[in-house]
């Protein structure tokens, strides 16, 4: 019965303007001209239907927003805000879709859709991060939004997945640190190389890049030749991920200079042994 009913407003809308017909420019003017003489209803399902039978979700979009305009304060005015915020997203209109999703948010803050809206925005920026040669201004706005999907609605079907990709920004921030680790210590800017890598080990240390991270900096201690340092982040690699080949290349550089991974001296490292390994935080 719904589904007749939908049909049969799809067609009432095409006979009334010839909406399917014409070049693009003059289906425009028809829609501007005609949309008034439907219900609000009527022009939200004809926004489903081109958003799941187009290849455009623009002309979704426009129906959609044109609730906003017909109908303001319905409640199909609320629903079709939520649809502009999604179908903005599909269309990879990033700001656009933020927008939608911020003024759902700004306008409808109880509801009950308020967890998916802030799961768009955040998706909104999550899906434009870049690789990771590039800045990563988008991946902590990404870590932002996610987060607050993950604390504002921590029952909501959103926070599993916002969990999940949250791991996966906050991994790519790792990375990008690893990145200009790795640049530095190829040539030879040890200093700067442990920089990084030391705020891989500090701040991301939950993140894949950590044992990596310890092993470069086994790599430029002993470069340095700051001996205890070196067997201390080897020390370190060890005891957390004795078995990742980073410990293997770490445990094959210290016993060629005749040592071995054990806590030596005090250092920003050793502080990391004790806390991470011994359970003292000081």
């Amino acid at each position: 019965m719904a589904r007749s009913k939908f049909l049969a407003s799809v067609v009432a809308i095409v006979l009334a303007g010839g909406l399917l017909s014409g070049c693009a420019g003059s289906r425009d003017g028809v829609l501007r001209q005609n949309l008034d003489r439907f219900t609000a209803e009527e022009i939200y399902k004809r926004g489903e239907f081109e958003l799941e039978n187009s290849r455009r979700p623009a002309d979704a979009v426009f129906y959609f927003s044109e609730i906003e305009r017909l109908y303001p304060y319905s409640e199909w005015a609320r629903r079709a805000l939520l649809m502009q915020a999604y179908g903005h997203h599909k269309a990879r209109n990033y700001e656009e879709a933020r927008g939608a999703a911020q003024r759902f948010l700004d306008t409808y803050p109880g509801d009950e859709e308020a967890a998916y809206a802030q799961y768009l925005l955040a998706l909104s920026y999550y899906d434009q991060i870049d690789d990771v040669g590039r800045d990563q201004g988008l991946t902590f706005q990404a870590l932002r939004s996610l987060r607050t999907v993950i604390e504002e609605y921590p029952d909501s079907e959103y926070a599993r997945s916002a969990i999940l990709k949250f791991d996966l920004a906050f991994d790519h921030l790792a990375a990008k640190e690893m990145e200009i680790g790795r640049y530095y210590l190829k040539r030879g800017h040890y200093a700067a190389a442990i920089n990084r890598f030391r705020v891989v080990v500090e701040e991301f240390q939950t993140t894949t890049m950590t044992p990596e991270a310890l092993m470069r900096l086994v790599e430029a201690y002993l470069a340095l030749g700051l001996l205890d340092e070196a067997q201390t982040a080897g020390a370190i690699l060890g005891h957390n991920f004795q078995s990742s080949p980073f410990y293997e290349d770490a445990f094959r550089q210290l016993r060629g200079r005749g040592l071995s991974p054990e806590m030596r001296g005090e250092s920003w490292l050793t502080n990391i042994y004790r806390q991470t390994i011994q359970g003292r935080w000081l």
